[in-house]
């Protein structure tokens, strides 16, 4: 009737939703005995209890019931990326899942840098295996003889053995950390979080044109609410021939406005759930990927300190002969040896007798 809309007020609904709660768009009429110019007023306060950024509705600070974290005490994802932010350089935003986006690519690209360190860690075993190999063969002090001979003649070989060590050290960096850290997740891996940017963009697109729609059918009432008001005041002190039934046409517009926005946000809050949900899932699953990341090098990288204690074991086995042959050089017996070998006669000469 006439006069249920000349009393009619605007609210604000919470919505409670997987434990967060979000103040919706949403209107709803209530009894009262305030001209309907007043409605109008009321719907301007409503936008007040809300902040706008980038057609995502948030609640003012303090206004409505505290919101919870979906995941207390975790620091998860789904709770921390839910507003824009400024870029540094404070010219455009960035969408909180861009973030979680550009944190995904860093840590393909960190697992990448690494794969080329471990890469030069290999070059340098591999170089110096060649090196030790090469020196294994020189022919320094080759000459040397007795216990302290066999000593160093051991020592000779260790290098020739530890460069095999050094070698094999090498050749399973490659292959159980280099590469697993080249190929986990491969090329496939950037077009999947395409996707995921894909979707949440579209989304947002999806957001800014339904909160677009809001705007309009706003402007639309604000409008009729106007045009209303100037005809019932015209009237009132008649300046206006017009008729009651011009009236009622002028509230009959209203009205329709008022479906025409209510239907506009009704639409926004569903388009804006469907966000909401998108991103809690979508961000989980990045976290989830980001742990298993971690894991995944952590993993390999304990692979290599394993690599490297067995390496320093095999050496040290390459050294214990020749400290047991360097405790074995006996200087006396070296000389006894030499002598036996070398010795030009034992006579020793006399004074000529006269």
């Amino acid at each position: 009737s006439d006069n249920f809309w000349s009393v009619q007020k605007y609210f604000v609904h919470v919505s409670t939703f997987r434990n967060r709660s979000i103040l919706h768009l949403t209107l709803y009429f209530a009894s009262g005995t305030s001209e309907f110019g007043h409605c109008y007023r009321s719907y301007l306060s409503f936008f007040s209890f809300l902040l706008q950024i980038n057609c995502v509705t948030f609640p003012l600070p303090g206004e409505g019931p505290e919101q919870q974290l979906l995941k207390p005490n975790e620091w998860s994802y789904c709770d921390y990326f839910w507003t824009d932010k400024k870029d540094p350089q404070g010219t455009t935003s960035v969408a909180g899942f861009e973030v979680l986006l550009q944190k995904q690519l860093k840590g393909k690209q960190m697992q990448k840098e690494m794969a080329e360190f471990i890469h030069e860690r290999i070059k340098i075993e591999e170089e110096y295996a060649k090196n030790l190999s090469k020196l294994s063969l020189s022919p320094l002090a080759v000459q040397e003889e007795g216990t302290l001979g066999e000593a160093w003649t051991q020592l000779k070989k260790s290098l020739h053995d530890e460069a095999e060590v050094h070698l094999k050290f090498s050749n399973k960096l490659h292959s159980e950390v280099e590469k697993p850290l080249l190929t986990f997740r491969g090329d496939n891996f950037k077009k999947d979080l395409k996707k995921y940017d894909h979707h949440i963009a579209d989304l947002r697109k999806q957001l800014a044109s339904r909160y677009a729609g809001v705007e309009k059918a706003r402007k639309a009432l604000a409008d009729r609410q106007k045009d209303l008001e100037v005809k019932t005041q015209q009237l009132e002190i008649k300046l206006s021939n017009k008729t009651e039934e011009d009236i009622k046409k002028a509230r009959r517009k209203s009205t329709q406005a008022g479906d025409d926005l209510m239907r506009c946000v009704d639409l926004y809050n569903q388009t804006q759930s469907k966000w909401f949900e998108e991103m809690v899932t979508t961000s989980m699953e990045l976290e989830k990927l980001e742990v298993e990341r971690i894991e995944w090098i952590q993993q390999h990288l304990r692979q290599y300190t394993t690599l490297r204690h067995e390496t320093d074991m095999f050496n040290q086995s390459m050294v214990e002969p020749v400290d047991q042959l360097l405790q074995n050089v006996d200087p006396a017996k070296d000389r006894e040896l030499w002598v036996k070998e070398n010795n030009t006669g034992e006579v020793r000469p006399v004074d000529m007798d006269i």
